[in-house]
């Protein structure tokens, strides 16, 4: 029989129905009766939020530095392992006494290009194709790279793979190939960077500032070229890899998800008789840094441009500098959204899209102060005379009690992210020794900013900050900077800057 004529079948389907409705119809009823009650009995709560003064926040919580096991091999190569076990991932920084500092004066590229071709170029045992192939089977990576203080790199893997990428990771280190075709493409990358530098007016600006504090010729200025790169052969790769990476001049720093024990047996079994080759350089004696122009205008001039690019500063100092924590708190209250030079220059005056001030220091020879921000061209002139009222009246004015406890908050705030992870402590434990610095280093910067006062910035300023030795760098539109840079001063010369690229040679 149809069940839609079976009159029971019709009967017990309209009893369903029934019963829905009913549910339906006591749910509408008795849940809003219910939350009336509730709303009458439990307490109200405010529903105003708290003007952000008002707001309370705990202390910051003690930094603890995981622990670490450190060794040295035989052969002089210093180790860090530090076990993190919350993800199945292993990850390793190796820091090599090297750096493009170090590279001849007309071979300027030499150090990256070796850097490169280290990676790319594959070993004596595979192709750069094939470490490619290998890696991204395993979802890993082996990378190098070059810096001016120093040379890196690292390796990436699961937990699963670390055997085999290790082992890749050492042969890379070691064995390297340089063929002819890698030195080739990396030189042609490198041409086509210089021909696409003055693209960028903060890029022309960050260049040609540095020339101005550290001079033309100065390792910690010089540009590559078209003629310092025709200059490099594979030869000279590879005396520059030899001169440099041995196991004495090396630190490797590995975390993660590892046994410490069975790490360092992995360790010494790939990289423990590494040798190293005759004519290695342990130590050089640094380059001399000196101020190369003083309390000078210079302008490169961009007729395409409608705003300026502006940089203003002089030569800095040292991570290791006594003072170094009370010249962040300074920095702190001249930048940032809160900062001075934020409020006046650009909310208060309106001349700035951005503004800020950096001091800024390197581990081993001296950094900058710097500056600056970019502005429409009209507004130029007002800008520097801004930025340098509020440097003028940071050095003979103290600071007031909220600006001191502002900065030293933004600080402090921000030091908690230096150890969000395992690999960022493991990351400074190794920068700090290989720089010679105190293992608790930062630690007593912290203490040191804690401890700043009024009085102290106040000093710091007015002994760092010297006006006489600021050099400011214009790169905009000189027909629309009005007034012009020569208004800044009653003796104000402006100096044209040529950043025509030197061509090629032909054939």
């Amino acid at each position: 029989m149809n069940p839609k004529t079976n009159p029971v079948r019709q009967q017990q389907v309209r009893k369903r129905q029934l019963v829905k409705i009913l549910v339906v119809t006591l749910t509408l009823l008795v849940v809003p009766l219910l939350l009336l009650l509730l709303a009458q009995v439990l307490p109200a709560k405010a529903d105003t939020p708290k003007h952000y003064t008002d707001l309370t926040f705990p202390a910051l919580p003690a930094i603890q530095i995981p622990d670490y096991t450190r060794f040295q091999l035989a052969n002089g190569m210093v180790v860090y392992l530090m076990e993190d076990h919350e993800l199945p991932l292993v990850s390793g920084t190796m820091l090599i006494r090297t750096g493009d500092r170090w590279e001849p004066a007309d071979k300027v590229g030499l150090a990256e290009i070796m850097a490169t071709t280290l990676r790319t170029g594959g070993t004596q045992k595979r192709t750069g194709d094939q470490i490619n192939q290998f890696l991204e089977r395993r979802a890993a990576s082996v990378e190098t790279g070059m810096g001016e203080a120093s040379g890196s790199a690292g390796f990436s893997t699961l937990t699963e793979n670390l055997e085999k990428v290790f082992d890749l990771f050492a042969e890379v280190v070691r064995q390297p190939a340089f063929p002819e075709d890698k030195l080739k493409l990396a030189k042609t990358q490198q041409r086509g960077a210089i021909a696409r530098r003055n693209d960028n007016p903060g890029g022309i600006a960050s260049r040609e500032f540095a020339k101005l504090i550290y001079g033309n010729t100065s390792p910690y200025a010089r540009t590559v070229e078209y003629s310092t790169l025709d200059n490099i052969s594979r030869s000279d790769l590879v005396r520059f890899y030899q001169q440099y990476y041995a196991p004495q001049n090396v630190l490797l720093g590995i975390v993660g998800d590892f046994d410490s024990q069975q790490m360092r047996k992995l360790v010494e079994a790939k990289f423990g008789d590494w040798k190293s080759a005759p004519g290695v350089v342990k130590k050089q004696a640094l380059p001399a840094v000196t101020q190369a122009q003083k309390g000078n205008v210079f302008l490169v001039d961009q007729p395409q441009l409608t705003q300026s690019n502006i940089q203003i500063g002089h030569l800095g100092g040292q991570l290791n500098n006594p003072d170094y924590a009370a010249l962040s708190v300074m920095n702190g209250v001249l930048n940032g959204f809160g900062g001075r030079l934020f409020n006046q220059v650009r909310s208060r005056e309106g001349l700035a899209y951005s503004v800020y001030a950096s001091w800024q220091p390197n581990f081993d020879y001296p950094g900058v102060f710097t500056a600056g921000g970019q502005t429409r061209s009209d507004a130029t002139v007002p800008f520097v005379k801004s930025v340098m009222a509020e440097i003028e009246k940071i050095r003979t004015a103290p600071v007031t009690d909220k600006e001191l406890a502002y900065a030293k908050d933004t600080v402090l705030n921000s030091f908690i992210f230096n150890f969000q992870d395992p690999a960022q402590t493991l990351s400074r434990l190794l920068r700090y020794e290989f720089f010679g610095y105190p293992k608790d280093f930062i630690f007593r910067y912290r203490k040191g900013v804690e401890a700043t006062t009024i009085a102290d910035v106040q000093r710091v300023a007015k002994t760092y900050l010297k006006p006489e030795d600021l050099v400011t760098l214009v790169v905009g539109n000189a027909a629309q900077i009005q007034p012009p840079l020569t208004s800044l001063g009653p003796n104000v010369n402006v100096t044209a800057i040529d950043i025509t690229i030197p061509p090629p040679k032909r054939g």
